[in-house]
């Protein structure tokens, strides 16, 4: 099943000519979850991938930048008269935030609900803390372990017949006097995606993103920043790709880049820390195979528009 991230927003507090407010669409299969809706988001995705009837927003905290594009989206969605339901997560206040916004967005007539923990069909949501300026979330997606690969050719030679009796070994039976362990090989983790949302340096994080295949870290500032990165509860390039290394992740991508930055410097700072570093323009995505089938792969959207 293909997993992928696409970056609607990659800026940090204000927007450039370049880069949009934060905003991150994860794409599973059919799923579609955004984390984080800065202003402009629904524009952003409007100009490349289209406005999905996406499943949940969820919103690391509460600073503007990060949840200001949600109101319009909301409206956006009843103008078009959508149908399904749609869950907005997020940390204690949400539920207050988006009541108080109800001025804006006005009466839905789909299915509307603020809550504060998922799960969905192979995968699941998990909040936890971060340290930022008031309460603040990151989230990790973990999909559920994979059976391990069936043996036809051994089944087939301990007498096997192709055919049902193959699916009954994949499912724990005994077929013929074979077992299922003398056929199947060891369970296979699924993928972990895990997005820092706004943070500075933080041990719940590196927990969190421990063997991850892909970790969104925020790197607002460079080193030469650090002392304005400890007094905003943001981090550098460098505090990332240290934390990146200690949690033996395959990809670190750098988003919620400050103004002052073209990009190009914050990479070449994390990299000397953390080669497997990318800091990605908006419109741009990771696409995230399992582990047996490559690397997680930036995929540059100018580059492939050009070659369409």
């Amino acid at each position: 099943m293909d997993l992928s991230l696409f970056f609607a927003g990659t800026a940090g507090s204000v927007p450039t000519a370049r880069r949009g407010l934060p905003a991150t669409l994860m794409r599973r299969g059919g799923d579609r979850l955004l984390f984080d809706c800065g202003e402009g988001t629904q524009r952003q995705l409007l100009r490349t991938v289209g406005l999905p009837d996406m499943q949940a927003v969820f919103l690391t905290h509460h600073h503007a930048d990060h949840w200001l594009g949600l109101p319009g989206m909301l409206k956006s969605f009843e103008l078009r008269d959508r149908q399904a339901p749609l869950t907005v997560y997020g940390p204690p206040g949400t539920v207050a935030l988006m009541r108080a916004m109800r001025i804006v967005y006005g009466r839905l007539r789909y299915p509307f609900e603020v809550v504060d923990a998922v799960e969905y069909d192979g995968y699941e949501v998990a909040a936890f803390n971060v340290r930022h300026r008031g309460r603040a979330f990151g989230y990790a997606i973990v999909e559920e372990p994979r059976p391990g690969r069936f043996d036809a050719e051994l089944a087939t030679r301990l007498g096997v017949e192709f055919g049902p009796d193959f699916g009954r070994l994949q499912r724990g039976e005994v077929v013929n006097g074979v077992r299922p362990e003398q056929v199947v090989g060891p369970e296979r983790p699924g993928r972990k995606l895990v997005l820092s949302g706004d943070t500075a340096p933080c041990e719940m994080l590196q927990v969190a993103a421990h063997e991850a295949d892909v970790l969104v870290h925020e790197a607002t500032f460079a080193d030469e920043e650090h002392e304005r990165a400890l007094q905003t509860g943001h981090s550098t390039a460098r505090q990332a790709a240290e934390l990146a290394r200690e949690a033996d992740v395959r990809l670190l991508v750098l988003t919620h880049v400050s103004t002052r930055y073209a990009g190009g410097e914050i990479r070449d700072e994390a990299r000397a820390t953390f080669e497997r570093t990318e800091v990605p323009r908006d419109f741009d995505s990771v696409e995230v195979p399992f582990v047996e089938k490559g690397e997680p792969e930036l995929h540059r959207y100018d580059a492939e528009r050009a070659s369409a």
